[in-house]
């Protein structure tokens, strides 16, 4: 394989990756309230610091990133008091950790 063809190959490889995150990043929304306690992406409250630092499963004022338009349609246990839960595309005042 010559020169040339080689470096076409590689920087057709790099262009499709470069699209396909572009792509990826653009079709995603913050959702908050679905993430288990630790798995957050970043905005779990007060007394925090970012990712990962949530502290209660569900936990309504931290958010993941997930697909757009995804978010309202994601299926979550029920509260303990039969209530549904949902995702929500604001932050939540539910399942909160106690202070």
């Amino acid at each position: 394989m010559s020169t040339t063809v080689k470096a076409f190959a590689v920087a057709g490889a790099v262009a499709a990756a470069l699209s396909a995150t572009a792509t990826t990043a653009q079709a995603q929304e913050k959702c908050f309230g679905v993430s288990l306690a630790g798995e957050n992406d970043c905005a779990a409250g007060p007394g925090t610091t970012c990712a990962g630092s949530s502290t209660v499963d569900y936990q309504g004022n931290a958010w993941t990133l997930v697909e757009a338009g995804t978010c309202t349609e994601i299926e979550l246990p029920a509260m303990a008091d039969g209530t549904a839960r949902m995702g929500s595309l604001e932050e939540l005042d539910r399942d909160l950790p106690q202070s």
